[in-house]
Parts: structure tokens; C-alpha cells; sequence
């Protein structure tokens, strides 16, 4: 039975003059447990590099990052998602795999000292290539299979390291399925998979380029990430993803493709993941240094934004920051 509301007997602001009956009845919780912080490591020790294009975002070597991770920990945050600046680069991506290969130490170095820290890592070429692309590169493309390839290699080599999840970013077809029979085979069938499920080819990545020093050195992405102008396709590639074996689905990035998030959501009913982006997260400080906006509160209206389309999990470089928010509540 539906009830019209009807005026003055209905007066929908009555809900809304204290804030103890606001917080009662809103729809939308946003807390620590839901947000992941990327971070970059690089080469050395006492290395820090600010990231100019992402204020208060810096490439750490391994000495530092642990010391960040503690922090994030103290304030909340317990997962990190880790991108490595390795110390060479090849034709196919080959030094990810490595035993000693920068996201490896990285992350034996946090275990060790904090192991109660969840990491996950991004598994993909485009840090790794001399050319910059997320593959290997066969008559001037990406060769999807060959791809498979070094990426399951380098999901092997991380869960021997001691990551907790790995989160393949590269958009190739069959990845997923690959990439879990290759843990399964070794012994990690324990080990998650978060899958980059629909991610598109986004003008929001451009500080992150910077961050992780892997733009393409020709062409772009459109022939392996999403068109923006598609998510009938988004939905094909979540259920695939599914399929293969994904445990957690993300969509990438997060405010233009807040539509997708929903949809992922009532339509697969899955833990979803949204990727709050390098350029979302510029953008906010950019106009906040200018005295433009509030960034504290378009901070938490975006996350809020987020959750409420449907997102489980906020990967997020506000994470720390919108922790020590959610701590003074």
C-alpha cells in the first residue's frame, strides 16, 4: 500500500533539525574499514619524492613506506594497494616477476614490521615496460594471451612475497581466470583477487602517470580499456570477471562512473570496489588551495557519493585524511 505525503501532516524536515535523529536515519555509512590507500614505492633508502600533480602524495623507497604504513594503520586505514617504480624496465614487463623486485621487498619489509597490514598488489606491466604500455607488444599492439602470461607470473611472485590480495589493472581478456588457476596450481588458492573489472580509458589518470612514471610512449589505451561512452559493456566484463573467479569488482574511476558502480551493485549483488582516482583526487585539492571550495567537505560528499551508488570498498589517496575526519565523529 503506498501513502501520498501529504502537506503540513507530512512534513519531511522534521527529520532533519537535529543532528542526533540525522545521523539516525541516514541512509549512507561511510567508516575507516572501507578505504584502501595507494601508495608508490621506489628504489633506495630515506627516498621521498613529492608527486607535484598530487599534494601530499610522494614515490617512498621501502624505509619510508613502512614508516607511512604505520601511520595509516594508527589512523585507521589497514589495507594499502601498492605500485612499484622498479629500479629497470624491459620489454615485457619480466622484472615484476622478480623475487627481489621492488613491490616484493616492499612488501616483506611491512610484514615484518607490521603484519597485521592487509596489502594488496596492482598487478601490471605498464610501471614495468620500456614502451609503457600493460603488455607485451607484438605488431605494434598489446598481444592479450602473451600478456597473461608475465601477469600471472607476477601474481605467483607477490603471493610469495607475502601480499594478502592481488588486483590485476591491465584489461586484457581471460586475465582473471588465468591468474587464479596460476595461484591455485602454486598453493595460493587463499590468496583474493580484486579485479580492475571495468575499467575505462580516462582522462583522470594523468597525475597518476606522473606518480608511477608509466605513460605509454605510443598511442593509448583504447584498444584494451573501456570506452567511457559504454556500460551495457562494463556489466559484460563484471560478469566475465565473475566467472573467471574475481572475489571483489572495481570499477575505475569512481565519480564519472558513479551509474556503473550502481549498476554492478543491484545487479550482481558482489563486493564492488571504486577507484577514487589521481585526477578526482587533484582536482579537489587544486580548487581547495585556490580557496575555491571546502576540500574537507567535497572530500566527504565525494566518498559519500561513492558509497551511496553502491561501492563496498574506496580505493582512495583522501584515505588518511578522511580517516582522521571519521575519527572526530
Amino acid at each position: 500500500m503506498s501513502l501520498r505525503p501529504l502537506f503540513p501532516q507530512t512534513r519531511l524536515r522534521r527529520n532533519r533539525y537535529s543532528k542526533v535523529v540525522r545521523d539516525m536515519v541516514a541512509e549512507t555509512s561511510l567508516s575507516t574499514a572501507d578505504l584502501i590507500m595507494p601508495l608508490f614505492v621506489c628504489p633506495g633508502e630515506k627516498v621521498k619524492n613529492p608527486i607535484k600533480s598530487m599534494p601530499g602524495n610522494d614515490q617512498l623507497s621501502v624505509d619510508l613506506l613502512v614508516e607511512k604504513c604505520k601511520d595509516l594503520y594508527a589512523s585507521g586505514v589497514k589495507s594499502v594497494l601498492l605500485f612499484g617504480i622498479p629500479e629497470s624496465k624491459d620489454e615485457d614487463g619480466t622484472v615484476a616477476t622478480h623475487e627481489h623486485g621492488i613491490v616484493q621487498k616492499a612488501t616483506r619489509a611491512i610484514k615484518e614490521v607490521l603484519p597485521e597490514m592487509y596489502i594488496i598488489a596492482d598487478i601490471c606491466n605498464c610501471e614495468y615496460t620500456t614502451h609503457g604500455h600493460c603488455g607485451t607488444i607484438i605488431d605494434g599492439d598489446v598481444d592479450n594471451d602473451s600478456t597473461l602470461v608475465t601477469l600471472s607470473a607476477q601474481a605467483v611472485s607477490l603471493a610469495e612475497a607475502g601480499v594478502d590480495m592481488v588486483a590485476p589493472s591491465d584489461m586484457m581478456d581471460g586475465r582473471i581466470g588465468h591468474m587464479r588457476a596460476a595461484l591455485d596450481e602454486n598453493c595460493f588458492d587463499k590468496i583474493p583477487i580484486m579485479a580492475y573489472s571495468a575499467k575505462y580509458a580516462s582522462g583522470f589518470y594523468g597525475p597518476f602517470r606522473d606518480a608511477a612514471d608509466s605513460a605509454p610512449q605510443f598511442g593509448d589505451r583504447s584498444t584494451y580499456q573501456m570506452d567511457p561512452r559504454n556500460s551495457d559493456e562494463a556489466i559484460r566484463e563484471v560478469e566475465m570477471d565473475i566467472a573467471e573467479g574475481a572475489d571483489i569488482v572495481m570499477v575505475k574511476p569512481a565519480l564519472s562512473y558513479l551509474d556503473v558502480i550502481y549498476r554492478t551493485k543491484h545487479e550482481f549483488n558482489t563486493p564492488v570496489a571504486a577507484y577514487n582516482v589521481s585526477g578526482e583526487f587533484s582536482m579537489v585539492k587544486a580548487a581547495q588551495e585556490r580557496d575555491w571550495i571546502d576540500g574537507n567537505r567535497v572530500m566527504m560528499e565525494i566518498m559519500t557519493s561513492i558509497k551511496r551508488a553502491g561501492a563496498d570498498i574506496i580505493i582512495t589517496y583522501h584515505a588518511q585524511e578522511v580517516a582522521e575526519i571519521l575519527n572526530k565523529r
